[in-house]
Formats: structure tokens, sequence, C-alpha cells
């Protein structure tokens, strides 16, 4: 059975729902799926229906514009008043459409043995980060959208647990939220950590990265925001780099190429040893910077997320080429 192209699901996001999660699961066709029209997002319906089509580079809050400006940036009643022309988002650089061949090869070498092939496995995560994205740093620049929603999240958790959660949301103009099932904070938030409607497959990697996060926050044990913990907060967001860089792996080496084993146990080990390489490479990455997180500011979270990307590239890199060697 091959993985789907460009497909998608039509049903949406309910945060009591467990998603379909994995590299291998977010390409099997578990769930209906329909054929994508060429110009559609891939991840368009899998988030809540809670955006705003259109570009989005800023989310002014309305408490932050003088009373006689809207949010476009033009005074009231100045029709000559024009906008500030909005700074785009830098796009990952494209490289060679075949870039990706020797990784999708392994991969499925792997996936054909029923996961009993590690080496080939080994191969294909280090390729894919050493050729493929051309290193650690190159790949983790690539999480584009992933980067700017981690750096929103980490630092809304961050303030969380300095100051309280009703402080932090007071701050963002979302003080209805306090209180709330944090599943239904967290879709509160899901247009300030991703201010973007998920039009491109960068953008709707980001979202959907987060709503897998949401979807898992309670059986990680976290069930409330008030009393957040600095150990809460660096599982949120092991949980949010995860499911991000798995699905950027699904979306450049998974989709369309991948034979899954016939045999149920044999793909979910698959899956399984799939889905470990890149929790190492989080959690690893994590351990590394923790005395970062700990003096964690408004002015340094972005350059800390980049860092915990790059250093979860590096390191699952390094876990592939020893796979790769001891097989």
């Amino acid at each position: 059975m091959l993985f789907p192209a460009p497909y998608r699901r039509s049903a949406t996001f309910h945060p009591q729902q467990r998603l379909c999660s994995g590299v291998l699961a977010k390409c099997i066709t578990f769930f209906p799926w329909r054929a994508n029209a060429p110009s559609e997002s891939l991840f368009r319906d899998s988030v809540r229906a809670r955006a705003i089509h259109g570009l989005r580079i800023e989310n002014p809050l309305p408490g932050d514009l003088p009373l006689n400006v809207t949010s476009t940036g033009r005074s009231v009643g100045d029709p000559q008043a024009v906008p500030a022309a909005p700074t785009l988002l830098a796009m990952p650089a494209v490289g060679a459409a075949d870039r990706f061949t020797s990784a999708r090869t392994n991969l499925t070498r792997f996936a054909r043995s029923g996961g009993t092939d590690r080496g080939s496995l080994g191969r294909a995560m280090a390729g894919y980060v050493s050729t493929s994205s051309g290193g650690s740093r190159a790949a983790a620049q690539r999480m584009g959208s992933s980067r700017i929603a981690g750096a929103n999240l980490l630092g809304f958790l961050s303030s969380a647990v300095s100051n309280g959660a009703a402080t932090a949301l007071r701050t963002l103009n979302l003080q209805n939220l306090a209180g709330r099932p944090i599943e239904d904070i967290f879709l509160g938030l899901m247009d300030y950590v991703c201010p973007f409607d998920g039009g491109t497959v960068d953008e709707g990697i980001a979202r959907d990265a987060f709503v897998e996060t949401i979807a898992e926050l309670a059986e990680n044990g976290i069930e409330d925001l008030d009393g957040l913990t600095f150990e809460q907060m660096q599982t949120i967001f092991e949980l949010y780099a995860r499911h991000a860089i798995e699905t950027r792996l699904c979306n450049d080496i998974g989709m369309n190429t991948i034979k899954v084993p016939a045999d149920a146990a044999e793909a979910a080990s698959v899956q399984r040893q799939l889905l470990d390489f890149v929790c190492r490479s989080v959690s690893d990455a994590l351990t590394q910077v923790r005395t970062a997180l700990q003096a964690l500011t408004p002015a340094n979270v972005s350059g800390i997320v980049t860092r915990i990307y790059e250093q979860a590239f590096g390191i699952l890199q390094a876990l592939g080429e020893t796979e790769a060697d001891t097989a």
C-alpha cells in the first residue's frame, strides 16, 4: 500500500479526539481522505476552523492600539493613511528536486523489512539531515513557521510559569480564557502561537504540530495551566517540537514513497522505531539547553528555539550514523 500523495482529512479536530500521530501514521489512510487540488494546503483541514485566512504578519491586540487607529494601521477618518508594508516571512531555500531520493529509498527498505533493517533506518535519518537538508543548521532553518510558533508557545509558557496563567493570558488580552479547560485555552491561543493561516506546507506543519500537542496534554499529566511547572513547560514544548519534526519528515520523505508492511505488528514496529529516533533527538536537545531555558527572556526565546531544532537535527543525524555503522 502506497502512502497517498497530496491528500487531506475532511474532518476537523476536536481536542478530546486522539489524533493519529507519528511519521507513518500521519501518512497512512486511517481516516477518510480525499484528493486535494494542487494549490491547496496539505494540512488546511487538520485544525479547527478558527484561522482568519489571508496574510497575517502581526497579531495586534485590541488593547494595544490607540483609540483612533484600526488594526490595519489606518487612522479612523483618514482615508489617505496607508498601512506600512508588511515584512514577509523568509521562505526556506529550494534545493535540488532529487535531494530526498536516497533518504526515501532507505526509509522504504526499512519499512519493507517490517522494522528489522535498522541500518536502512539509520541511513535514512542521517542522510535526511546531512544530504537532503544540507546539515543540521539548514534543516533547522527549513522549520521556519515551526520556529516562529515554537518561540511564541515557549514565550507564553514561560510567562505562565513565572507570572501565573491568568496574568499571561491577560497580557495577550485573552483573560476570558482564564479558568477554562486547558484544551480550550490552547485552542484559544492558536492564532497567537501560529500567526498564519496554514496556507503553505510549512505553515500547515506548524499548525498541525500544535493541534497534536493539544491532543496529548492530558495523557502527559498536564490538565491545568494554573500552577504550571518548569518541567511541564519543557514537556509541552518537547511535544510540539517532536510533532513538528515528525511532520516535516513525513512531508519530505514519507509521502507517496513507502510501502507499509502488510502485517499490523510489523507496521507498528516500523512506526515505533521512527518515533523513537525523533523523540530521543528532541529530548536530548532540550536537555542540552536546560540552563538556557531557565533564563528565558523575550529577547532570547527565538534564538533558543532555533538552537533546539538545530541540535535535535544534529542528534538525529548522529543517531542515524551510529545505527548505520553498527547494524
